[in-house]
């Protein structure tokens, strides 16, 4: 499991890796701070000007996935995170997938 930044993790981002960790017991788990990139939208402003935790990337691997439709899994992820959600974090791009998954998209 790997949690990727371009600095040291913040709390939102500690946040997100120890809930999603704790919740979703996943094989794989990359958190990116991609903030830097949306120095210009006005709730990075807010934040010090490009240096808040505002937009990451999530790119999760776990079976509690299984069954669940795209939207169900993005709902889950978002309900975990509510209360960082609540309190400054604007946006996550997800990569949600079982571990069947990513062996199908390995053997194409």
């Amino acid at each position: 499991m790997s949690t990727n930044s371009s600095s040291s993790p913040g709390p939102i981002e500690l946040s997100i890796t120890q809930k999603l960790s704790a919740a979703l017991n996943p094989t794989s788990l990359s958190v990116t701070n991609d903030s830097w990139q949306h120095r210009h939208h006005a709730a990075m402003r807010e934040q010090n000007g490009g240096s808040g935790e505002t937009h990451f990337s999530v790119n999760i691997v776990s079976n509690e996935f299984k069954g669940k439709t795209s939207m169900q899994r993005h709902r889950l992820v978002y309900s975990l995170l509510s209360a960082e959600l609540g309190s400054g974090l604007h946006a996550l791009s997800l990569q949600t997938k079982t571990e069947d998954e990513t062996k199908v998209q390995e053997n194409s």
